[in-house]
């Protein structure tokens, strides 16, 4: 064999196993990409059936119900515009609380309703992803405001 051709066999090599490693290296990344929608989008039906994703906004007031067993909690997440139920087996954050920002990652289920398997709870009152926080903008709720002040604003008045 000559020695050009044996360098062409090399280089072949080389290249091959470049292209198998990019393509192990951009399947990982994309079995783990998440992506994020609204409740407005989810209702919507741009959200994928069937596959993991994140949804956020606020937990709504009064929605917050946990089951007897103390591990099934059922609350309902909104931008404001739409709302969606979430179910959630285990514990929740400690900063999770009504009437604040939460990120629950899961599915949707046949029903319409959000299976989550993990939940988020804002961590900081001057935080919130750039998604949630154009919804919420849009729907007319004031975003980075102190939570005492939207409290505030959300309350009924009496003279």
């Amino acid at each position: 064999m000559k020695p050009r051709h044996r360098r062409m066999i090399w280089i072949l090599g080389g290249v091959s196993a470049l292209a198998v490693a990019v393509g192990l290296v951009l399947n990982a990344f994309q079995s783990n990409l998440v992506f994020f929608f609204t409740p407005t989008q989810i209702a919507a039906g741009e959200a994928p059936q069937g596959k993991t994703f994140r949804i956020g906004g606020l937990v709504e007031n009064g929605s917050l119900r946990r089951e007897a067993d103390g591990t099934q909690i059922n609350f309902r997440v909104t931008d404001n515009a739409r709302t969606i139920q979430v179910a959630y087996k285990g514990i929740l954050p400690d900063l999770f609380k009504e009437g604040r920002g939460v990120v629950a990652q899961g599915q949707v289920q046949p029903d319409g309703s959000f299976r989550a398997s993990e939940v988020l709870a804002k961590h900081d009152e001057n935080y919130m992803p750039p998604e949630a926080a154009e919804a919420l903008k849009r729907a007319g709720h004031p975003v980075g405001a102190p939570q005492q002040f939207v409290d505030q604003a959300t309350r009924s008045t009496r003279p």
